[in-house]
């Protein structure tokens, strides 16, 4: 279940109030006149089947609510109450595979900025990695993988592309180029720094590397890892199931590819450094397609389950 709390203008009060108890799958409807100081008005709160959450919030948005007053929707683990079940019972489907177009919005474009945050994530990353592929060392590379934050912008494309979002295009991409290129950048210097301390050597590049050497061998098997990576990532956001992130973060090899790219470059290794950003680009293209594939897929049967549903009022959903 999710819970709403909206501020609502006190004349606009009747209509949503009407809106929410003629929409399947609601429960719990309050209302507190004039409770609200900053924006003045009502407060109205009320329990939804997340089944139903996406239609209800698009609906509100399209009477301003979000402009005029506000939509807070916060996730509830635990409702003991008959009418709760009940709701839940009504609302068309399963709530796991109900997709909230806000809150992947909302959830991508926080993970999608080219913050300082972000950017010193991915660039301790990427060097916790460089020591992985110097050292031979899968353990470190697992734990690289762990660490990096890419899989936030590469969700963000995918959302854009299907909710046709130009400007969460941009700023994802920018997040991503920018940061990949700023740590691999940073990882590079790094891989110097190490070299100046006798930590690293150019025969650690050139050596049999048997746990890490297929970093910079890029092939098919590559790009299908990525989608199905990228399949079962998009599934655990839209289903906030975020406990799959961390395997879908240590399926990919991307960080490692991006590491042993700055670090062949910094001892003039080009074949590495080309085998391995086509392993990066590779990994990348594929999570994206596959992505925007599941996203595709996911938006085109939740609209047949409620054409199939007459009980279900489809509501606009859209993204700014």
């Amino acid at each position: 279940m999710l819970h709403l709390r909206l501020i609502v203008p006190a004349d606009r009060t009747d209509e949503v109030v009407g809106l929410l108890e003629h929409t399947v799958g609601t429960a719990h409807l309050v209302v507190l006149a004039g409770a609200a100081r900053s924006p003045a008005g009502d407060v109205v709160l009320c329990d939804v089947a997340r089944e139903s959450g996406d239609e209800l919030i698009g609906a509100l948005r399209a009477l301003g609510i979000d402009r005029s007053g506000s939509i807070t929707v916060e996730v509830m683990d635990l409702t003991l109450s008959a009418r709760a079940d009940e709701a839940e019972r009504e609302a068309p489907g399963e709530s796991a595979d109900a997709v909230l177009w806000e809150e992947l919005s909302e959830v991508t474009h926080e993970e999608s900025t080219f913050s300082v945050t972000y950017v010193a994530f991915l660039s301790v990353a990427t060097m916790l990695a460089a020591c992985g592929v110097m050292l031979d060392n899968a353990v470190l590379i697992v734990g690289a993988m762990a660490v990096g934050p890419e899989f936030g912008p590469l969700a963000g494309i995918s959302t854009a592309l299907v909710q046709r979002a130009p400007r969460l295009v941009g700023r994802s991409l920018w997040a991503l180029v920018g940061g990949f290129a700023v740590a691999m950048v940073v990882t590079a210097g790094f891989a110097w720094l190490m070299d100046v301390f006798g930590l690293f050597d150019a025969g650690m590049v050139t050596a049999e590397r048997p746990n890490t050497g297929f970093i910079w061998h890029p092939d098919w098997m590559s790009f299908v890892v990525a989608l199905l990576a990228g399949i079962a990532g998009t599934l655990s956001l839209t289903s906030a199931k975020s406990g799959a992130l961390i395997g879908v973060a240590i399926s990919v090899t991307t960080v490692p590819a991006a590491a042993n790219a700055a670090v062949a470059f910094s001892y003039q290794d080009l074949q590495q450094t080309w085998g391995s950003t086509a392993q990066l680009l590779a990994n990348l293209g594929g999570i994206v397609v596959a992505g925007t594939l599941t996203l595709l897929l996911q938006k085109a049967l939740w609209a047949a389950r409620r054409r199939a549903d007459p009980a279900v009022k489809p509501g606009p959903s859209r993204i700014d």
